[in-house]
């Protein structure tokens, strides 16, 4: 047991001088300003949304391009065969900007996953330099663009991925999308995601991509990774595969984005990637997920069993100690340098249960369910091995009624 407590204790330490690290590397993008001769001919940035059965959000998106600092802009919002009014409020924006632009898309075609075949259509439409790819439900600060471009233009970039400020109301909400922040500045080396080429190396959120055009063609754009869920993540290994220079960055005073309302949401929403995120592989998810509860959860289990049951020595119990201070202070310096309520940190073995729970209805969903659902489209991933996802039509109407 005290050789387990060494083991687990080193762990952790080394986890948390990872996150120390990540912490200073991980820069806020106002911190960049564009240089003079940028300002005085700036290029062309096109921002490309897709959007299906957005009207709740699309509004409040394309509004908050239409008043950046930043002037040549073009928006083209792409209509992924929405069946609510997100076209006719996008008509309405158009005759406010004529910036903004509206394309239908294309039906699905075999093969794509639904946001991937939206964005390789914008990128077609897009005439910038530079392409935005951003989500319909994100609201973004007016000197968004311009502090992004300075990020890319500063730090010699082919590519950025800009972290949004995520908007936690409800109670599961705040248990489980912290821990994509989380598990970003703590387990990925940002240093090696500088500094090296490699793939393994490297992560990304959908919520907001810039690229240079150049680039975005190099590393084949979002039909290299057509067929892939977790799509954000497998295109910045794509950049990088390229030979590109990239990099992610804190936005969290420039985007904002709450990125599920309910506990259904966040259900669908994290049953959807977690097993994707292990190549639904279920021995990787099984081992990753051990590892997880044995680093994050069994401590705060096993020092009130300790004292209470097995009469552990002191020498095992400081150790336990120690691991429980680390996990939390990890999670309180999140909460300070994100603006998360502190209080929730405590609260570190509620939320990874939550994740657990959700790891396992990733799996039986995927694999003993009808697949994949998303967005009103259903998606089975028993192919996706060959690289192909069959494409099951669904009623999006009757699916959201369920």
């Amino acid at each position: 047991m005290l050789i387990y407590q060494y083991i687990i204790t080193g762990i952790l330490a080394f986890i948390l001088i990872n996150f120390l690290i990540n912490i200073s590397l991980f820069k806020n993008i106002k911190r960049f300003s564009l240089p003079g001769e940028i300002l005085s001919d700036p290029p062309l940035i096109s921002v490309l949304i897709p959007a299906r059965n957005e009207e709740k959000n699309i509004r409040r998106c394309v509004s908050s391009f239409m008043k950046q600092d930043y002037k040549n802009l073009e928006i083209i919002v792409l209509d992924d065969n929405s069946s609510d009014s997100t076209a006719s409020i996008v008509n309405e924006l158009i005759k406010k900007d004529p910036r903004v632009k509206l394309i239908s898309g294309q039906p699905l075609k075999k093969g794509w996953m639904g946001k991937c075949w939206a964005c390789h259509q914008l990128s077609q439409a897009a005439k910038g330099k530079y392409y935005i790819f951003t989500d319909a439900d994100t609201l973004h600060y007016r000197n968004t663009v311009s502090k992004s471009f300075a990020a890319m233009v500063a730090n010699s970039l082919d590519g950025l991925s800009v972290y949004p400020k995520q908007i936690t109301v409800t109670f599961h909400e705040r248990m489980t999308v912290s821990f994509i922040i989380f598990a970003i500045i703590s387990f990925v080396p940002l240093v090696l995601l500088k500094k090296t080429k490699s793939p393994l190396f490297s992560t990304g959120i959908g919520q907001f991509f810039m690229f240079s055009k150049h680039a975005y063609e190099k590393m084949g754009g979002h039909e290299s990774v057509k067929s892939e869920i977790l799509e954000d993540i497998h295109i910045s290994k794509q950049i990088k595969k390229a030979g590109c220079r990239y990099m992610i960055f804190d936005g969290s005073e420039n985007v904002y984005c709450r990125m599920y309302t309910n506990l259904n949401e966040v259900s669908a929403g994290f049953s959807k990637v977690i097993y994707a995120a292990f190549d639904y592989n279920v021995a990787m998810e099984a081992a990753a997920m051990t590892a997880f509860s044995i680093l994050f959860l069994f401590p705060f289990l096993m020092l009130p069993l300790g004292i209470v049951i097995f009469d552990w020595s002191g020498h095992i119990l400081t150790h336990i100690i120690i691991q429980i201070f680390i996990v939390l202070l990890i999670k309180i310096i999140l909460a300070m340098r994100f603006k998360l309520r502190i209080l929730d940190s405590l609260l570190m073995p509620v939320s990874v249960c939550y994740m657990l729970f959700y790891a396992a209805r990733s799996y039986f969903t995927a694999r003993l369910g009808k697949g994949v659902y998303w967005k009103g489209r259903t998606y089975n991933i028993d192919s996706v091995e060959d690289d192909e996802l069959e494409l099951v039509d669904d009623i999006f109407e009757k699916q959201s009624q369920n």
